[in-house]
């Protein structure tokens, strides 16, 4: 169908060169005395005619306020939780600083080309994932359907990790800290601490038991939580209409704690032989993967907004530094927070042991001559109770253990490795506790993750909501209302006692695998079947420069590969850990490695293959053509201005380039003269283009009689 006749207005004098044969080549059942037309419009190869075209069709898609805008908003879905409680516990299970350089080199090798990638086929094609994919190879259409399912699923889980950060800010204004001291429980005769906490610690106690009120296994479901449910729904109301209203994300960060005490002890260098183990180098890529936000949608619906001018490659290059640099700096912070704890601990276990000892001198068991006579146990530093240990050890060697003394080194509280929801809601409160005003940072910190959280969540749910609206053209704000309100509604298995074991579920393996097999078949779809030469001619007409050459090699012969092995490691890895979950045992006051039960393994194996069953079915069907393109189904539906049209599912052929071959959106038509494209007698507004290359063919009506010279 034409747009406005003063929009697609062309020079008489343009080359249109027209294939009768294609025009007479099928037939309208509405009518045996006229023909269905095909017509193929070949637009002139020079690329000036092409761009002025396109700079005279007025897009009606929405834009970016400013390019500021546009990148927080990739920063904002990019940089998230696991940069603060997954990159620290990687930098400090890898060799410290070592593990920085994996990590660097696999940004620049997987990290930047993919993200460019996909900043390139959003902002080119201006459409969500699925129109995305749908255009460049409509056989692996599925890639976008799947990318949704896979944002769908990460969205149930990751909204109840906000829930709980809320939760903690609203117990953050008061003094003390509510996780501050085990509570005491009062009987007829006595008062005591309560068990369980006093066998943990109080952090750990009132994660398990006040905020989660966790249950024994998953199995037991022990109703909800009613404090979770509502910070649960809290979330999702501020996501949904954060969706509906806000079109630019902001990004925060927590105020930094200036104390870097130990945080050398983490960083320094020297596991560099850690480096030649392939566990390390796995764990950096799946990092550098997952913190890019790679196969989400999200990145392409963002970029999608974007003027088709816009320098993407600049983008990424930024937006990967920035994610890169904020996990630095985050490791910092975690790393001085920890170590301030340690010393801490450390200097509690000291006093305490240094008691000790004064009473087993007092009572015989050690002797006053071995203590040298410096040694001042009212102000007692590490050094010194370091050098009382070693004597004591040395002179009671068989009765050394019966003594109960602990060594008190700082490095074993150091080299605790904890991350997720331990290192947030275990290990960072405790150490606030310690800190002067505690209640203020306590507030600034789960503010920082709640601002952490919800940028990525925004990116998360834009992956699912641009599709959709650009596929099926319904209404936004109707779409975001439902989709927040049922994933509400799921969300509530994450809410129950058993919540939390749900959760650490659904983490392990609704995204892994999934979201590696759609990256996968991202950059093969672009690289061998849309083909990879063609992708950068439309890169050098986009961007008006060439991309270093650098690009078209790695997303041809290294990222593939590199892609193939970490899916080949996390299979493998995922085959020989052993599927389970840690549960907290109340009578132990510890946690247990359970595994999941037989109903359990099932949800497993589900969550991934429902997350890629949309990449073979949508092959197939196209594949093998299950379904007429007439009947409305997917496979033919594509865009134009808020209307559908139906659209042929062969896009092949050189002439599809991105450049060069027009989506049905974005085509403006040719005009060969006012009385040629006629819409026909009695036909509903919306007509149907028949099958042609572009999708751009028209009914032609109420002429039967028109010489092929008039055409």
């Amino acid at each position: 169908m034409p747009k406005n006749s003063k929009v697609v207005k062309r020079e008489l004098d343009d080359e249109v060169i027209e294939s009768v044969k294609d025009l007479l080549s099928n037939e309208d059942s509405a009518d045996d005395a006229f023909k269905k037309s095909e017509l193929i419009v070949d637009v002139p190869e020079e690329k000036d005619t092409d761009v002025v075209e396109r700079s005279e069709v007025k897009d009606e898609r929405p834009a970016w306020n400013s390019k500021l805008q546009y990148i927080l908003a990739q920063v904002g879905f990019s940089v998230g939780l696991g940069n603060v409680w997954r990159f620290p516990y990687l930098c400090q299970k890898n060799g410290g600083g070592a593990y920085l350089l994996p990590y660097l080199i696999l940004l620049l090798v997987i990290g930047i080309p993919l993200f460019f990638l996909e900043l390139s086929v959003g902002q080119r094609i201006r459409r969500g994932s699925i129109g995305v994919w749908n255009y460049i190879s409509p056989q692996l259409g599925g890639i976008g359907f799947a990318s949704c399912v896979v944002c769908f699923f990460v969205a149930l889980y990751y909204n109840v990790i906000i829930g709980w950060s809320l939760f903690y800010f609203s117990q953050s204004f008061q003094q003390p800290l509510p996780w501050d001291q085990c509570p005491l429980v009062k009987n007829a005769s006595h008062t005591f601490v309560e068990p369980e906490c006093e066998k943990s610690s109080a952090t750990t106690y009132y994660w398990y038991r006040e905020a989660l009120n966790i249950s024994s296994s998953i199995s037991e479901s022990g109703g909800l939580n009613w404090k979770m449910t509502i910070c649960l729904l809290a979330a999702w109301v501020v996501v949904c209409l954060a969706m509906i209203k806000v079109h630019g994300l902001s990004y925060s960060f927590s105020l930094y704690n200036s104390s870097m005490k130990n945080v050398s002890n983490i960083l320094q260098l020297t596991s560099l032989e850690i480096m030649l183990e392939p566990k390390v180098w796995r764990e950096a890529a799946a990092q550098v993967f997952f913190a890019l936000g790679l196969g989400f949608g999200g990145v392409i619906a963002f970029s999608s907004y974007n003027k088709r001018d816009n320098n993407c490659h600049f983008d990424a290059v930024l937006v990967s530094f920035i994610n890169f640099f904020t996990s630095i700096l985050a490791t910092l912070v975690v790393f001085a927070v920890l170590g301030f704890k340690a010393n801490v601990i450390n200097e509690k276990c000291i006093a305490e042991n240094s008691e000790m000892i004064i009473k087993l001198v007092k009572m015989g068991n050690i002797s006053q001559d071995i203590i040298p006579h410096h040694i001042n146990f009212s102000a007692i530093t590490a050094e010194d109770y370091d050098l009382v240990y070693d004597i004591i050890q040395k002179v009671k060697e068989e009765e050394f253990p019966e003594l109960h003394l602990n060594a008190c080194q700082i490095e074993d509280e150091l080299n605790k490795a904890v991350q997720g929801t331990g290192l947030a809601f275990i290990a960072f409160t405790e150490a606030m506790t310690h800190f002067p005003a505690s209640p203020f940072w306590s507030v600034m910190f789960f503010l920082m993750l709640v601002n952490l959280g919800l940028g990525s969540m925004f990116g998360t749910i834009e992956g699912i909501i641009t599709p959709v609206v650009d596929t099926f053209k319904v209404r936004k704000e109707i779409l975001t209302v439902i989709c927040c309100l049922l994933a509400f509604c799921i969300g509530l298995i994450f809410v129950q006692r058993s919540g939390n074991y749900f959760v650490t579920m659904f983490d392990d393996y609704s995204a892994t695998l999934p979201l590696l097999i759609v990256v996968i078949l991202e950059n093969i779809a672009v690289s061998f079947v849309y083909g990879i030469d063609k992708f950068m001619e439309d890169l050098k007409d986009m961007l008006g420069f060439a991309p270093n050459r650098y690009y078209y090699y790695m997303w041809k012969y290294i990222s593939p590969l590199m892609l193939l092995s970490l899916l080949i490691a996390s299979i493998v890895n995922m085959g020989l850990s052993p599927p389970g979950y840690n549960a907290w045992m109340e009578d132990k006051a510890s946690e247990k490695f359970l595994s999941y039960p037989t109903w359990g393994m099932v949800i497993c194996i589900s969550l991934m293959v429902l997350a890629v069953l949309p990449i073979p079915v949508v092959f197939i069907i196209r594949r093998c053509n299950l379904i007429d393109d007439s009947s409305g189904n997917l496979a033919s539906v594509t865009y134009k201005r808020g209307r559908v049209l139906k659209e042929p599912i062969n896009l092949e052929g050189d002439d599809a380039s991105l450049i060069h071959g027009k989506i049905s959106s974005e085509m403006s038509s040719p005009n060969f003269g006012k009385n040629i494209y006629r819409k026909q007698s009695g036909s509903p507004t919306l007509d149907t283009a028949p099958n042609g290359r572009y999708g751009i063919g028209y009914l032609m009506a109420d002429m039967p009689d028109m010489p092929e010279s008039d055409l």
